[in-house]
């Protein structure tokens, strides 16, 4: 049985080779070497490009006998074109994601269900990812990726993230309410008139503020909320606190407050804060300082905090992590995928060098900091985050790192933690509420248009798309949901 065994790999790794097809390839030693391809977000950097190619290419191989390539697609083509690549089986085996689309990915047939695999292949990453963390992209029992951050988590989405240094040379020490961004934001027209106001509307953490209970998104991406002191859910542009936030935004926008780049280009909030010229964006736990680079490689003398609006209320922890790292159906070499990313969470040594590179070359570690000797980028730190690795840099307060690790202590966990809901008896009807809140109900969300004239005709054609059928099936799941967790 073994010889047949061989003879059978062999032929069916000859037909792979002639068929230039296969996820394996030929060693300069002649040796079989197996392929990961990995779809990333962004730019290639060219000490990522030559450390992918030397001394990570040495150690990969060295440990598991594979050889990872990278296909890079700038952010503002990503999503689209990992939809085109994957309906097309391109062979991909590894892509991250948002885990709040992780129902939306399974129904595509995106993602492969990767319980057996974690099992053969992934116990090194379960030492360091508790289950509770992979429950957040679990459905129906079922796992279809792996949480690629695990670190303090409440208070999701619900954070601002200013321009500290302007924030106290306008006369002010800290965020805490709407009426203290709107201060700032015009102090700071008057005196340093080249900044371009906020980088982002915010709508999120202004929704924390002005809503009476916790309200989390939990369908079609914006539209639909659970809260989670009624248990019940919601179309968000039926709320009281939609209706404060737009319009928040659009007394804003009338007083030259916010830019008109805010409107039609959202997806770029962040880009914008790095040039420098811009005084708040959506912050998270940590954002400050994965972004202060780039903002001081234009404004020197930048420093930047985050703040959570009405701080006195409850942070509740919504997710598990906010984004996934998924093997689509189509992956040529699945295990392969799930290999590199159990060796990767194997060690602290092989973490640090995914993402930082080789120590003594691109970084060091200094009293138990850790000390970036390049600026190029390698493996995104934030999406491989694991609390039980990172090390933080010698610039970063002790007082922050304290705040980091006990953030959650006193976090409450929301109801609807490892929700997901199923689109797949409504997805008509998904489609049709996208158009809408895409066109209509957006621009009165960030405060671009009068609230009083266009909302009425922008709920009616919410209504005529069928948001009420779709809220009523997001409702039936969430009640089928939380009764499963009472059984």
């Amino acid at each position: 049985m073994k010889k047949l065994f061989i003879m059978t790999a062999a032929v069916i790794m000859a037909i792979g080779l002639l068929g230039g097809c296969s996820s394996k390839g030929v060693s300069k030693e002649g040796t079989n070497t197996e392929t990961v391809t990995i779809l990333y977000p962004g730019d290639e950097s060219d000490r990522m490009s030559e450390f992918m190619s030397n001394e990570f290419a040495e150690k990969i191989k060295e440990d598991l006998g594979i050889k990872v390539e990278m296909v890079y697609t700038p952010w503002d083509q990503y999503w689209e074109q990992k939809d085109i690549m994957l309906a097309a089986q391109e062979p991909i085996d590894l892509y991250w994601d948002g885990l709040p689309d992780l129902a939306t990915i399974v129904n595509k047939k995106q993602a492969s269900v990767l319980n057996d695999l974690i099992e053969k292949y992934g116990q090194n990453l379960l030492k360091v990812l508790p289950e509770e963390q992979l429950k957040g992209a679990t459905i129906n029992g079922e796992v279809y990726g792996i949480p690629s951050a695990y670190a303090p988590s409440s208070g999701m989405f619900q954070m601002v993230c200013v321009r500290q240094d302007i924030l106290e040379a306008c006369g002010m020490t800290e965020i805490k309410t709407t009426e203290d961004l709107k201060l700032f934001a015009e102090k700071a027209k008057n005196l340093y008139p080249e900044m371009k106001g906020p980088a982002d509307p915010i709508f999120k953490p202004l929704t924390r503020y002005f809503a009476d209970e916790q309200l989390t998104w939990c369908a079609n991406e914006d539209t639909v909320v659970y809260g989670d002191t009624t248990n019940k859910v919601y179309d968000y542009y039926e709320t009281d606190a939609f209706k404060k936030v737009a319009q928040y935004n659009r007394q804003m926008y009338h007083e030259g407050l916010y830019s008109d780049d805010l409107t039609t280009k959202y997806n770029e909030r962040d880009s914008r804060m790095q040039t420098g010229l811009y005084l708040w964006v959506e912050g998270s736990l940590g954002k400050e300082n994965e972004i202060i680079s780039s903002v001081k490689a234009n404004a020197p003398d930048a420093r930047l905090k985050n703040y959570i609006l009405k701080p006195e209320d409850p942070r509740y922890i919504i997710a598990t992590g906010g984004e996934v790292l998924c093997i689509p159906q189509t992956a040529p070499n699945p295990e392969g995928a799930m290999k590199f990313i159990d060796w990767l969470y194997s060690s602290q040594d092989n973490y640090l060098m995914a993402l930082y590179g080789v120590k003594g070359k691109d970084y060091d570690i200094v009293d138990g900091r850790i000390k970036k000797l390049v600026n190029d980028e390698f493996f995104y730190e934030w999406m491989f985050r694991n609390k039980n690795y990172q090390l933080f840099a010698p610039e970063i307060e002790q007082s922050y790192i304290d705040t980091y690790e006990s953030w959650d202590d006193k976090a409450v966990t929301s109801n609807m933690l490892g929700f997901r809901f199923n689109n797949e008896k409504v997805k008509v009807i998904e489609t049709a509420i996208k158009e809408v809140a895409g066109k209509q109900m957006a621009p009165i969300l960030y405060g671009f248009v009068d609230f009083d004239t266009e909302y009425p005709k922008a709920l009616e054609a919410l209504k005529k798309a069928g948001i009420d059928e779709y809220v009523a099936e997001v409702q039936k799941q969430m009640d089928e949901f939380q009764a499963s967790k009472n059984k």
